[in-house]
């Protein structure tokens, strides 16, 4: 019997990201079912959220050129590798932040206190030492917090301080793989550098703003926590790369799903076999259950679903397909894994809610909220759990 697999990715995903992570997913599903046909259903295009009106309707919003660019970003990154002070130098071109009358403490006095006690977290230290930089990254925050670009940067800061604490983490990273290389290390990816640099940005941001805290508050409230988490930053920030896709997309697809889960069915219906295995991230899950409830697709055999809403959805009547107590249809996939984390924020439990049809499988990606969302599929354990399902 041939089978295909399909993979729908989730939430906030567009042609800069989703060539890495289907890239990933795709090596994983072919090292577990080498005779698989494997395809992705990218969906961020066409059935994603975008701003009609280039963004009017957001106070201080400024688009520039359709958002960041990754080239842009990785030049950027080839100038920090050579000079790791440049954005905080760049930040310390800006006005200084008045102090304000009657304050113990400035912005910019906090924020430098803060930065210069900075201690990495053990996860932050385990992050850079499986990556052969346990060696390099003290060095590297003392180097940093050390230097006259980050005194002059902190004099332009604000309440918060988060794109500058953003351009500390990336100096630090920056400081550390330079060094890395003129000792002759091999250099990391670019996927790797990035998963030092959400460590250690998360790590700076907890350290700085209780996060933790603002995070158990919104537990209950997944779409509310994200909303809340992207707020924190300078709203003319909220661009292609933060809110918009992020909560955009969820909002878009409550109201105007259809497209996408007529885009999920057509990759079904194009995909060679017999039998068909859909995998599906967060809101993509989302989707294929829906469109799974709506329509019989005799060969889709077996879904997983990953970092999914699904069931909460369900449960505050929100899913469109279905409202309690009405249940999945005779046709649904009986078939059906669901794997959750329980940093992740946005994942659910639906073996309890879907009893007849869902088996979840609980999975730590040692991350925690918002990264954990994106972990799964570097996580060797979400891998050995698909293949023995599929097997």
């Amino acid at each position: 019997m041939q089978r295909s697999v399909i993979f729908v990715h989730g939430t906030g995903v567009r042609e800069e990201s989703y060539g890495d992570t289907f890239g990933t997913v795709r090596a994983a599903l072919l090292e577990l079912r080498p005779e698989a046909d494997v395809r992705g259903c990218f969906w961020g295009r066409g059935a994603g959220a975008g701003l009609a009106l280039d963004g009017v309707s957001i106070p201080g919003y400024a688009r520039t050129g359709g958002g960041r660019q990754e080239d842009a970003d990785v030049a950027v990154w080839g100038v920090l590798y050579l000079d790791p002070g440049y954005e905080l130098r760049l930040l310390g071109l800006r006005p200084p932040v008045a102090s304000g009358m009657g304050r113990a403490q400035s912005p910019a006095q906090k924020l430098h206190a803060e930065l210069t006690a900075y201690a990495p977290s053990p996860e932050v230290r385990d992050a850079f030492a499986k990556r052969g930089l346990d060696g390099l990254l003290e060095g590297a925050v003392r180097t940093v917090a050390d230097s006259p670009e980050l005194r002059d940067a902190v004099a332009t800061a604000g309440d918060g301080g988060y794109e500058h604490r953003h351009a500390f983490a990336r100096a630090v990273v920056a400081t550390a793989l330079a060094e890395a290389a003129e000792r002759g290390a091999d250099s990391v990816d670019g996927v790797e550098r990035d998963v030092l640099l959400s460590v250690l940005s998360a790590d700076l941001h907890t350290q700085g703003r209780s996060l933790a805290g603002s995070v158990a508050k919104a537990a209950a409230t997944p779409a509310l926590l994200a909303l809340t988490w992207h707020a924190r930053r300078r709203r003319g920030a909220l661009n292609d790369g933060l809110l918009l896709p992020a909560v955009g997309d969820i909002l878009r697809y409550q109201a105007r799903g259809q497209g996408l889960r007529e885009l999920i069915k057509r990759t079904v219906e194009h995909a060679p076999g017999d039998a068909v295995t859909v995998i599906a991230h967060s809101l993509g899950g989302v989707a294929c259950v829906d469109l799974l409830v709506q329509e019989e697709l005799g060969r889709v055999d077996q879904l997983v679903t990953v970092g999914s809403q699904a069931p909460f959805f369900y449960e505050a009547g929100a899913l469109v397909s279905l409202e309690h107590p009405q249940v999945p249809p005779d046709h649904f996939p009986r078939r059906w894994l669901n794997l959750y984390d329980r940093r992740d924020l946005l994942s659910f439990r639906a073996a309890e809610v879907f009893p007849k049809h869902a088996f979840d499988h609980e999975v730590d990606n040692r991350q925690p909220f918002p990264f954990a969302h994106s972990a799964y599929w570097s996580n060797r354990r979400v891998w050995d759990a698909i293949g023995t399902w599929m097997g």
